[in-house]
C-alpha cells in the first residue's frame, strides 16, 4: 500500500473535539461532517485538503472522547493517512477500524511541513518527504491491519471474510 500527497501539519494533544467540534456530532453523514473537520484550529483546512492529503501531528494525537466519528471525519475530509509523535490508544483502534492508516514516526512528524510532498509505504513504514529528500521509518503496518484498512475498515474487512468462508451452494460455513 503506498500512500502519497501533500503534508498538512497540527500540533500536539490534537483531541477528538478538535477533530470534530461536539456540535456537529450529531451529523451522520460524513460528507456532511467533512467541512468542519479541525475548523476550530484553522477554519480554512478543509477547505486546502485535497483527496490524498496527508495530516502531520505532533504527541498524543486524537486524545479526548473515543469518538469514532473523528477518524471518519478525516477520512471524509480527504486525508489518506496520519503520521504523528504518538496517538491516542482509541483514537488508534477507531483510525484502523474505519480504515484510516496511521503511522508513528516523530522525527517525520517533527519535520514536516504543511505543503511538503510526502510518499509512505504501508507494507514497510518508510516514509519519504519528496520535498526535502529526507527518508524516516515508522513502523509497518501488520499484516492484519494492512488487510483491515485496504477493506476499507472493519466492518468491510468482515464481511469479506465471512464470504470468503460461506459455501456458495448451501449457505452454510465451510
Amino acid at each position: 500500500m503506498k500512500i502519497q500527497g501533500p503534508a498538512h501539519v497540527v500540533g500536539d494533544n490534537v483531541d477528538t473535539d478538535v477533530i470534530i467540534p461536539g456540535r456537529y456530532c450529531n451529523l451522520t453523514d460524513p460528507k456532511e461532517l467533512a467541512p468542519h473537520c479541525l475548523e476550530d484550529l484553522d477554519p480554512t483546512l478543509a477547505k486546502k485538503v485535497r483527496p490524498g492529503s496527508l495530516l502531520f501531528a505532533g504527541e498524543n494525537f486524537g486524545c479526548g472522547s473515543s469518538r469514532e466519528v473523528a477518524p471518519i471525519t478525516l477520512k471524509a475530509a480527504g486525508f489518506a493517512a496520519v503520521v504523528a509523535k504518538s496517538f491516542a490508544r482509541i483514537f488508534f483502534r477507531n483510525a484502523i477500524n474505519i480504515g484510516l492508516p496511521i503511522f508513528e514516526c516523530a522525527a517525520a512528524a517533527e519535520e514536516a511541513q504543511s505543503g511538503d510532498e510526502f510518499e509512505i509505504e504501508g507494507e514497510t513504514g518508510a516514509i519519504r518527504n519528496r520535498t526535502r529528500g529526507k527518508d524516516y521509518r515508522a513502523a509497518a503496518l501488520p499484516k492484519e491491519v494492512r488487510a483491515i484498512v485496504e477493506a476499507g475498515g472493519l466492518i468491510e474487512y468482515v464481511k469479506r471474510r465471512t464470504a470468503a468462508t460461506t459455501s456458495p451452494s448451501s449457505g452454510s460455513p465451510r
